[in-house]
């Protein structure tokens, strides 16, 4: 077995774990804030849905750099711990992206005000993915 090709699926398991993690993390959230408006007799805003499925982009990622590793003629073993800790800082990023999207349901359901700058937040944790994704890319050649 090639321990390359290992390291693809690794870092595609360990990016979608992370992310169904962070979207039932970033849904909770979302389903809190709704039923808090509803409660109070508030508009319930749509925009929730943006943080609650914000974490799913990490699977996208960990299938692009899938992609590269299994086309990649570097060490196999090399191949194997890029996808081990791309995988991990995927999924962990999209954790990290679920919890502030929480946050960002929570506080935009109760005030209706601050939407760009609680999406600003989760593209910070967004980043990470994308920087893990390209620099592995990277990597991959």
């Amino acid at each position: 077995m090639n321990l390359g090709m290992l390291g693809a699926g690794v870092v595609m398991g360990l990016a979608a774990i992370g992310s169904a993690f962070g979207i039932g993390i970033a849904g909770q959230g979302a389903i809190g804030a709704w039923k808090r408006c509803y409660v109070n007799n508030k508009p319930a805003p749509f925009i929730l849905t943006v943080f609650a499925g914000a974490p799913l982009t990490q699977t996208i990622y960990g299938f692009l750099l899938t992609r590269s590793i299994l086309d990649s003629s570097q060490n196999p073993l090399f191949l194997l711990g890029l996808g081990v800790a791309a995988g991990l800082a995927m999924g962990a990023s999209a954790v990290a992206q679920g919890q502030a999207g929480a946050a960002g349901s929570d506080a935009l359901g109760e005030t209706g005000k601050g939407f760009a700058s609680y999406i600003m937040v989760v593209g910070l944790c967004e980043t990470v993915a994308l920087f893990v994704m390209a620099f592995g890319i990277g990597f991959c050649r």
